[in-house]
């Protein structure tokens, strides 16, 4: 028997497309969901904008909070951040007029409890030292006159050992 690779897990769960489909649509029918949907819409149109203006490390950690009339709010996880995008806050307003936004004024505001997860730490590779590499390494130790450089090696060698 040959099962399909693209059928579902489970034939009680729907894909996601189909359900946040049925959500935009739930949304887009309720009076209030309307307003809320247009607004979310509005905001997401104007990150995408503004992500084309910024370089892409800040870009990922900007978002658009508030629109009011000329004045449009963001919102960046650190200071480091707010202190590079009021910086580049005239070229952006710039932009934005390109693209039809009528804005005077962007205001910054540093959001502490904004997750920052395009912070990525890469794991260090180590490899330990063969046992040629550590012989070198105990010559070297040995003809070395006392001090904070055979004390180094010294201390490599007894990790390295160990």
């Amino acid at each position: 028997m040959v099962i399909p690779m693209n059928r579902p897990s489970s034939p009680s769960r729907r894909p996601r497309s189909e359900q946040n489909a049925q959500v935009l649509e739930w949304l887009g029918s309720d009076r209030n969901g309307a307003g809320v949907l247009e607004t979310a819409r509005y905001l997401l149109a104007a990150e995408a904008l503004i992500a084309d203006a910024l370089p892409a490390a800040l870009a990922r950690r900007v978002k658009v909070a508030r629109i009011e009339g000329q004045r449009m709010t963001l919102s960046v996880p650190g200071a480091a951040h707010a202190a590079r995008l009021r910086q580049s806050a005239p070229s952006l307003i710039r932009h934005l007029g390109e693209h039809g936004w009528t804005l005077s004024e962007i205001i910054v505001r540093v959001n502490a409890g904004m997750p920052d997860t395009q912070t990525k730490t890469t794991l260090r590779e180590t490899q330990p030292l063969d046992a040629q590499a550590l012989q070198a390494f105990a010559t070297l130790e040995k003809n070395l006159r006392p001090g904070p450089l055979a004390d180094a090696i010294g201390r490599l060698l007894k990790h390295h050992q160990a």
